[in-house]
């Protein structure tokens, strides 16, 4: 009677202990949803915080001089008409800005970012680098020669049409198809390019070359011929990565 007893009790603590521990598993699982909820309604006030300028200008300039400071990523594409489109799109609560001017031949564009200032800390575990972010997409026509200024900042030019110079300090350079004369210097970071067999020109004093996903021995690479056709790029420690397409 007494083992039976003992037996009876044993079943009914290892039951409390179980309904116990399914109690405490359906609350770790609330927290963590409630944790991800808040997570997700804190990054989608960040997101309807975005603000968005757009500015569409038609100029005669056959130059344009493009500032990327208080960018951290930039595209350049072909317009498919005659304007300058500018997207610009910022994490930032404050009005944004788009500085466009002309100066004889020679339109000049930056971006005129205010700083953002909370009064509140804002979830530094989920979130600890650079809570503005922003970035720009220009369209210009085709035939326009283009330069770029930065500091670190990652560019995109989508096979743009026209004569492109790049000068940043650090950064991600991806230039798709060149299609006219390119030059880029920067000091450290990475670039990748995509080219009929033309005039190549590129040296890396500290960086990796690779051609064809042919690493090169040597700190440079160089191919000349007689074309409009060429791409010149100096860095001290960035990494140069072409790939050379066949004429048809």
């Amino acid at each position: 009677m007494w083992k039976l007893f003992l037996m009876y009790s044993s079943i009914s603590i290892e039951k409390k202990a179980c309904k116990s521990k399914r109690q405490s598993h359906r609350i770790f699982v609330l927290m963590k949803k409630s944790n991800a909820f808040f997570f997700l309604l804190f990054l989608s006030q960040i997101i309807c915080a975005q603000k968005k300028a757009i500015k569409k200008v038609q100029t005669n300039a056959t130059h344009v001089e493009i500032s990327t400071l208080g960018l951290d990523d930039f595209v350049l594409e072909n317009s498919g008409s005659e304007f300058l489109e500018i997207y610009l799109s910022a994490e930032n609560p404050s009005k944004q800005h788009i500085i466009f001017s002309v100066s004889e031949a020679t339109a000049k564009i930056e971006f005129q970012i205010p700083a953002m200032s909370t009064e509140e800390p804002v979830f530094r575990k989920f979130i600890t680098k650079r809570l503005q972010r922003a970035s720009a997409i220009i369209k210009i026509p085709k035939n326009k020669a283009v330069i770029i200024f930065g500091e670190e900042i990652n560019v995109s030019a989508k096979s743009y049409g026209g004569p492109l110079d790049i000068y940043i300090e650090k950064g991600l350079i991806k230039l798709d198809t060149i299609q006219k004369r390119t030059k880029v210097k920067f000091y450290e970071g990475s670039v990748f390019a995509t080219l009929k067999a033309r005039n190549i020109d590129v040296t890396s004093t500290r960086g990796t070359i690779a051609v064809n996903k042919e690493i090169q021995q040597e700190n440079f690479y160089k191919k000349t011929k007689n074309t409009f056709q060429n791409l010149t790029i100096r860095t001290t420690k960035g990494n140069i990565f072409l790939t050379t397409l066949k004429p048809q």
